[in-house]
């Protein structure tokens, strides 16, 4: 395991090394010299590599915490059953979770008709569909919360019920109140909602495992299975948190939507092709205070934005915006502020095209429908020893506050 303490004191001291080194060819007025220009581009290289070493051992240690927790959950003794397992419901009992390993190894010609009734959930002629374990569930959805920015900092929610989740809405305020004599009531305010719904789309990923993986790891296929629809689904469902329209799939946040985050939650960088520290102060500064301070504020950008920002100074006292982390488990911050990359993120800087986002990110909902299926393909890859298994989950999401958000654009030359 690497020590993420030393890594994150190696990249200070490259950072300190290159600035000084940009802050003396400034000093003297001149542009860097070839030498110093070599110097600074291989500690440049050096920062990038060892804040992706930082962001991969982070995210693993994250992981390993989780499913340890879990592991723990699962194997403590609670009235003679694990933790999680629900008698109640037969699909969070051991039983079904065994029947749903050996239904993943052998197929469902491995299963007895007691198994078979229990967890099918359609006829044959309808695909054979079957129910993942509640545990299963579970686990897959708290280890893609450490593999999607958004969903780590979202607020989240499950429909086992209903079909979909209403987000009030305030649609218009009341005024400030007013210093009135004693008689007086003030003016005639009226407070106005509205109603937005979370309503769970299909997502739908396929996965191949060899057929002598499945049977040379001993019971494991069920893990196996887990991390390649983890990585899948991860994959989707981040994008379609940036990006996504909101027509059967999540409203991103960088898709500009009165449902969502409108264009009056815009903010000019001060570049047409990048960004300027004035631009960046003045995202900082566009939201309330109190927004600012919630812990799952961020900015969110792709990491060809933070090597642009990483450059540019404070222009009231010459220092950089961009400050690492040192101490171990302390983010690295823009203008004091923790930030998050993300490849989703838009990293094409040009004319009015949007370059990041500044937000309070529990007010990005995400509602995840609880049941998940598992179609097992035997025959359609038996020609390459393959078994395919298709994931089919439903999700949504979408900013529910705008006010929380601020969005950051390109300057139109």
């Amino acid at each position: 395991m690497k020590n993420v303490l030393e890594l994150r004191q190696q990249r200070a001291k490259l950072v300190a090394d290159s600035r000084a080194i940009l802050d003396k060819a400034e000093l003297e007025k001149r542009e860097l010299s070839g030498e110093d220009e070599t110097q600074y581009q291989r500690m440049d290289s050096e920062i990038e590599k060892l804040t992706k070493d930082i962001d991969k051992e982070e995210k693993l240690q994250t992981r390993e915490r989780e499913l340890g927790e879990q592991e723990a959950r699962n194997n403590k003794p609670e009235g003679g059953k694990p933790e999680g397992e629900n008698r109640d419901n037969p699909r969070g009992t051991e039983e079904y979770r065994a029947a749903f390993e050996k239904f993943l190894r052998n197929g469902a010609n491995s299963l007895s008709e007691t198994e078979r009734r229990a967890m099918q959930v359609d006829s044959d002629t309808g695909g054979g569909y079957l129910l993942t374990p509640q545990q299963f569930v579970d686990e897959m959805l708290t280890a893609m919360d450490s593999d999607v920015v958004i969903r780590r900092h979202a607020r989240k929610f499950r429909l086992t019920t209903a079909g979909s989740l209403g987000v009030p809405t305030l649609d218009t305020d009341l005024s400030d109140h007013e210093w009135t004599p004693e008689l007086k009531t003030g003016s005639l305010g009226e407070l106005l909602f509205g109603k937005r719904e979370l309503t769970t789309h299909r997502l739908t990923k396929r996965a191949l495992i060899s057929n002598d993986l499945i049977r040379k790891t001993g019971g494991k296929a069920e893990t196996l299975v887990r991390e390649r629809l983890q990585y899948k689904n991860s994959v989707a469902q981040e994008n379609a948190f940036m990006t996504g329209d909101g027509n059967q799939k999540p409203l991103g946040l960088f898709t500009a939507s009165d449902k969502g985050i409108g264009t009056a939650r815009d903010i000019v960088t001060g570049s047409a092709t990048g960004f300027t520290g004035d631009g960046l102060i003045d995202a900082r500064y566009s939201i309330k205070e109190g927004y600012v301070k919630d812990p799952s504020t961020r900015w969110l950008f792709h990491r060809d934005a933070v090597k642009l920002i990483r450059k540019i100074k404070n222009a009231v006292d010459g220092q950089y915006i961009w400050q690492p982390g040192i101490t171990g488990g302390a983010p690295d911050r823009i203008l004091e502020i923790p930030y998050e990359t993300s490849d989703f993120c838009p990293n094409t800087y040009t004319n009015g095209l949007y370059a990041g986002i500044l937000g309070c990110f529990k007010y990005y909902w995400i509602a995840d429908a609880l049941d998940m299926q598992i179609q097992r393909l035997v025959e359609l890859y038996a020609e390459t020893n393959q078994t395919g298994f298709i994931c089919r989950s439903e999700v949504d999401g979408m900013p529910v506050l705008a006010e929380a958000f601020t969005r950051l654009k390109c300057a139109t030359s």
